[in-house]
């Protein structure tokens, strides 16, 4: 099993044979793109008003003194005439516009959103604890709430839905969760039955009720006292002379 890094830490399983197979469906700039740490310092222009990285050069991949991130300096500089895209930001994740993403690469089946008049992308996955009421579809990865035409949430996880082996994992730890259950049921209706059985024999039962004790429970009825008669209050009468 192959992982890939995203920038926001989170961690992208990838099989070396998917990791073969994507090499021909999926261009090769697009996992590093994804493995890319954005919005850091750029180390060449530090000292530059606008050092923060969050350009990336598509011809340009491996270029092992940048580590994929570009800052604006050093587009102009170096990278004039490559093939560029800008990466920006919605709530702490790395969002792409789609007027530029797609323009590379299919973006069909993922969700987009508007964010500032304009329509993105998110680069990686976004899971979810646990889905809203009423939500009738999830992504097919991490189970993010989608619209019910889309599929996925974001880029990763378009790559990860669209592989042959992940199907066939979901498929195992499905099976394995199933077993799993049964197990569990089976002794919940099996021994954990006969230890609730053997508790509650412990327990010690009501003794039958005898004569003495019938005639002395109807004694103590007997002489209990009634209740305290209410009359009518002196204002009730009505004196005629």
């Amino acid at each position: 099993m192959m992982y890939l890094q995203s920038g926001g830490g989170d961690r992208i399983g990838i099989d070396e044979e998917e990791e073969e197979e994507a090499q021909y469906k999926w261009p090769p700039w697009l996992k590093p793109l994804l493995r890319t740490t954005f919005f850091v310092q750029c180390k060449v222009h530090a000292d530059a008003h606008k050092s923060e990285c969050n350009m990336y050069c598509l011809d340009c991949m491996d270029d092992d003194r940048h580590g994929g991130a570009l800052c604006s300096l050093c587009l102009l500089s170096s990278h004039q005439h490559h093939r560029a895209i800008q990466i920006r930001r919605s709530s702490y994740h790395d969002v792409i516009r789609v007027s530029e993403i797609q323009k590379y690469m299919d973006i069909a089946g993922i969700q987009t959103y508007i964010i500032n008049s304009a329509r993105i992308v998110f680069l990686n996955e976004r899971p979810q604890p646990r889905p809203g009421k009423g939500v009738t579809n999830t992504c097919l990865v991490c189970d993010r709430s989608l619209l019910d035409s889309f599929s996925f949430c974001s880029l990763a996880c378009k790559i990860n839905g669209t592989s042959k082996n992940f199907w066939r994992r979901k498929n195992t730890d499905a099976a394995a969760g199933n077993s799993d259950s049964e197990e569990s049921s089976s002794y919940l209706h099996g021994g954990g039955a006969k230890k609730r059985v053997q508790s509650s024999s412990f327990t010690p039962s009501t003794p039958p009720r005898t004569a003495s004790t019938t005639s002395a429970a109807s004694h103590r009825t007997s002489k209990r006292r009634k209740g305290v008669p209410h009359r009518a209050p002196l204002g009730a009468l009505v004196i005629q002379y």
